[in-house]
């Protein structure tokens, strides 16, 4: 099964409360957003935002630039259903993060809860490293949110890397610089603990 057939059957099959990853707002996100940019004005792309409300609050907030991506149309077409009229506000893109091309120096914020961890493979990883060097601006802010090292070793049926602060900054390398790291512990509808790590980082202008 492709990675859209995946989770569009995960999103299917499965109501938004329903997953583990579900909380009711993701409070530590924004609060990062909003530290990285204050102004409302900002660009901001949620990379597989699902059916999250991070969407919901960033509109909430005053934010009028922001985009969401996600591998399956269902998860958009939830989300969007969601909003309503305000949908419109969103900038809505379908496809594998792995694979896609977006705008080049366009993002003043890349946010990631929860992908990044599901690229075992190291080349996977490798480009979506490459793409985030080129579609955020120099100078914008990278988060990005794993399983730590003590996080689960699968999700939703698949394989999962984990991570601690050091091991997932090596994954971008020098041009990105460590602005700071810290960890949560989720607590999922089915009343267990799965412990995340965030890590935040500014994009170095390229020397020549």
């Amino acid at each position: 099964m492709n990675p859209q057939s995946h989770w569009d059957h995960i999103y299917r099959t499965r109501s938004a409360t329903d997953v583990s990853w579900y909380r009711a707002h993701l409070e530590k996100s924004l609060e990062l957003i909003e530290s990285a940019a204050p102004h409302r004005d900002a660009h901001i792309i949620d990379v597989g935002g699902g059916e999250s409300t991070l969407v919901d609050d960033l509109l909430r907030r005053g934010y009028r630039n922001v985009s969401v991506l996600d591998v399956s149309p269902a998860a958009i077409e939830a989300t969007r259903s969601r909003l309503g009229e305000q949908a419109d506000l969103v900038s809505w893109i379908v496809g594998d993060i792995t694979v896609i091309a977006l705008p080049e120096r366009h993002y003043d914020v890349w946010h990631d809860r929860a992908v990044f961890h599901f690229l075992t493979d190291a080349g996977d990883r490798q480009r979506y490293v490459d793409l985030v060097g080129t579609a955020v601006k120099p100078g914008g802010q990278v988060i990005v949110a794993t399983f730590g090292a003590e996080g689960p070793l699968q999700c939703s049926g698949l394989p999962v890397v984990r991570y601690d602060a050091d091991t997932l900054h090596e994954e971008f390398g020098v041009r990105f610089k460590l602005l700071g790291h810290l960890t949560e512990l989720h607590q999922t509808p089915f009343g267990t603990t799965q412990q995340f790590l965030y890590c935040y980082c500014r994009v170095e202008e390229v020397r020549r």
